[in-house]
């Protein structure tokens, strides 16, 4: 499998260096690292990012609030759909989407792909629709997945990968495909383990927003710890799941590379490493 590490949205809040640890004006720069995989049954998608709607049409689809705290940068060049397309394939050619959740940052351009199967745990799902609290009534827009027909559920559990609960036999993907429980910043919160010729490579979504906080004596951004806490449903669960990411990621007999999915930093390096592509 050949995997390709996509740049599906920009957001600029304010906040600069507190925010993203580099920038040195007054924005800092958040990205949506998503994930193109190359299987022998079609392509799959790890999260959406923004979709083509949500950059035309982003009062109807988008919370006002998240439109402005995180200044999102509405360009088509940022969306999944062209990013396949410059890459050389077709929209088509998607078959499967994996969703690490269902926030309104990853989930986006699930209706750019209308012919995929959109993967997803139970309890995300369960929470979307419920949609309770100030928070979740912003992060959740049904706007952006009511048109979306071919669904697959699935409930926690199952057998171990690395300690960690996996959720193997995703309907019709490929065994070197998983999905890994991680709640706490949302309900149904995962992340996606894709086994490459290189070692496995482990999307974390949003269990953790910094690369530092990965270190073994962990740091992170006031902005971006703030962040944190507000998105968070679950404090408890979240810390646990990055202590647990955090000795998985220092553990160099495990071969598993660990990202987020918000970190620049973190996608050029993969982008450079995995494929020769740099992110647009």
């Amino acid at each position: 499998m050949r995997v390709h590490h996509l740049n599906c949205g920009c957001m600029c809040p304010v906040g600069g260096r507190l925010m993203d640890g580099v920038s040195r004006g007054l924005a800092g720069q958040l990205v949506c690292h998503c994930l193109l995989v190359e299987t022998d049954g079609g392509l799959v998608l790890v999260d959406t990012g923004f979709g083509t709607r949500d950059v035309e049409r982003p009062y109807e689809r988008l919370s006002p609030f998240f439109i402005h705290f995180n200044r999102i940068q509405f360009e088509h060049r940022y969306t999944a759909l062209e990013q396949v397309r410059s890459r050389g394939f077709s929209p088509r050619d998607v078959r499967h989407i994996v969703l690490t959740h269902l926030d309104f940052d990853h989930a986006g351009g699930l209706e750019d792909f209308p012919e995929a199967r959109v993967h997803v745990l139970q309890a995300e799902m369960e929470a979307a629709e419920m949609r309770r609290g100030f928070i979740n009534r912003r992060r959740y827009r049904p706007e952006q997945w009511d048109e979306v027909r071919n669904w697959r559920f699935y409930e926690r559990g199952g057998e171990r990968w690395f300690g960690f609960e996996a959720v193997r036999d995703l309907d019709g993907l490929p065994p070197e495909i998983l999905m890994i429980p991680l709640p706490g910043h949302t309900t149904g919160h995962a992340g996606v383990a894709i086994r490459t010729p290189e070692g496995w490579l482990l999307n974390a979504g949003d269990a953790y927003f910094y690369r530092y906080e990965m270190d073994p004596e962990p740091r992170c951004t006031p902005g971006l710890a703030a962040y944190q806490r507000m998105m968070e449903v679950d404090r408890p669960s979240r810390l646990r799941n990055q202590e647990r990411l955090r000795a998985l990621a220092n553990d160099r007999r495990s071969g598993v590379r660990t990202f987020c999915s918000h970190d620049a930093v973190e996608l050029e390096a993969l982008s450079r490493l995995s494929t020769g592509w740099r992110p647009i």
